[in-house]
């Protein structure tokens, strides 16, 4: 098989990987390599100073010694299999790279064999590109479960990000649907990437010139609608993985049926995007905002709304703390406040400092009025002419909202290849969260 059909079956087979973010380092380039991840993100992303980034998201390879009843790589699904040898794909790698179409690499691989021979090969790439070519640029590496710690190592010295996918959000689906795998051997690796993190901060205060392990974080993904959990369980496994791991992002994949399977949506059921689309939000709401998962959802209620986003549920469900003035409210309640976000309230607590806000100074701070205005006051007073009830703040927030709901054909990603209409074999390759 030459190296283009290898490279078109490999990267169709990654192009539905949703752990995608910008990155966060700083790696620089001194004048002694190429490639620069300075500001620099992952592929289809925006970076700290606004640029597009764009990276190479391939497969190593998708033979897989595994039979995850999900996914099409399992390996009792007939699909065309190909393999990249690490100087194929390093040599590739930069080839993309000095043509200016990527940035970086975004790599992960079936498991070929075992986890220690795959998890050697991805390491093989890794060495070439960055002793070799002396590449400086951004790489995300997924780690693979059950591989030796000492690969682990290697790996996340060579890498900027490590990922360790969870997959699903309970031992008893992982059971049921991957039966190769267990969630210790999941977890072990995140807990050996976190405590190797932690250490590395420690030396690189004491020796500036101490090699960098993942300076990215780690970060994982689990499908979303292949198993019965609701997004109580799902949030709370995301809390607990944020405390206990230190992950920088928990990813959600909705699942795309593209396999016959008792134990699966059939294959002509949509993807739950829009349930994706609201865990994002909870999960934002996590991690900046201030909220707990018990404070979204509870046993009685252990579903996200799909009529509005987390944070506008929340507030609906506690009226009886609304308004809040906003010339006086504390900057933890601001961001409690549907529509107004972390850098709004910053501006608003910075900007009362010197005088009285009103409803344009709001508007010009980038506060979404369509949503704050029934929460606030300003100078003791509601926007004028509104009117409040239970029934017409849930009418106002579901039509703000509309626009911005995501439709089917926003989760693919560009093709290396000239795009086609999509085909029963081209959802039989996406890739829903093996990697």
């Amino acid at each position: 098989m030459d190296l283009m059909e290898k490279l078109r079956i490999l990267t169709d087979a990654a192009k539905y990987d949703v752990a995608c973010t910008s990155s966060g380092v700083n790696r620089r380039n001194r004048g002694d390599g190429v490639g620069n991840a300075v500001s620099a993100g992952i592929c289809h992303s925006f970076s700290a100073d606004g640029r597009c980034v764009s990276l190479l998201k391939v497969l190593m390879t998708n033979y897989c010694a595994y039979d995850c009843k999900y996914c099409v790589n399992a390996r009792s699904h007939d699909v065309p299999r190909a393999a990249f040898t690490p100087r194929e794909l390093s040599d590739l790698t930069m080839a993309f790279y000095r043509r200016n179409y990527i940035e970086g690499l975004f790599l992960s691989s079936g498991i070929l064999k075992n986890p220690d021979y795959t998890c050697e090969q991805m390491a093989e790439v890794l060495t070439i590109l960055r002793r070799e070519y002396h590449f400086q640029g951004y790489i995300h590496v997924k780690a693979i479960p059950g591989a030796d710690s000492r690969l682990i190592d290697r790996l996340g010295l060579l890498a900027d990000r490590m990922s360790v996918n969870i997959e699903l959000p309970s031992r008893q689906s992982l059971g049921l649907l991957a039966p190769d795998k267990s969630r210790s051997d999941i977890l072990e690796p995140m807990k050996q990437i976190r405590s190797r993190i932690t250490e590395n901060t420690h030396d690189l205060a004491r020796y500036r010139s101490a090699p960098r392990f993942a300076p990215a974080g780690q970060s994982t993904q689990m499908i979303i609608g292949a198993s019965a959990e609701n997004d109580f369980q799902i949030l709370h496994l995301s809390e607990a993985l944020y405390q206990r791991y230190g992950l920088r992002r928990v990813f959600f994949s909705a699942y795309i049926p593209m396999v016959e399977n008792p134990l699966l949506p059939a294959v002509d059921t949509r993807p739950p995007l829009l349930r994706e689309h609201r865990l994002y939000q909870a999960d934002w709401l996590l991690r900046f905002y201030g909220f707990s998962a018990s404070e979204l959802l509870d046993e009685a209620h252990p579903s996200l709304n799909p009529l509005v986003d987390p944070k506008c549920n929340w507030a609906l469900n506690h009226l009886e703390l609304f308004p809040v003035e906003i010339n006086r409210a504390s900057y933890e309640t601001l961001l409690r406040v549907p529509g107004i976000g972390v850098t709004s309230a910053n501006r608003i607590t910075a900007a009362r400092k010197v005088g009285r806000l009103d409803w344009a100074a709001l508007k010009r701070m980038g506060v979404v009025l369509k949503r704050a205005q029934y929460f606030i006051t300003c100078g003791g007073r509601m926007l004028e002419g509104l009117r409040i009830s239970e029934n017409t703040i849930l009418q106002g927030l579901v039509a703000a909202e509309r626009p911005s709901l995501p439709q089917p054909d926003e989760a693919q990603q560009l093709s290396l290849f000239p795009p086609n209409d999509p085909t029963p074999e081209d959802l039989r390759k996406c890739l829903s969260g093996q990697i």
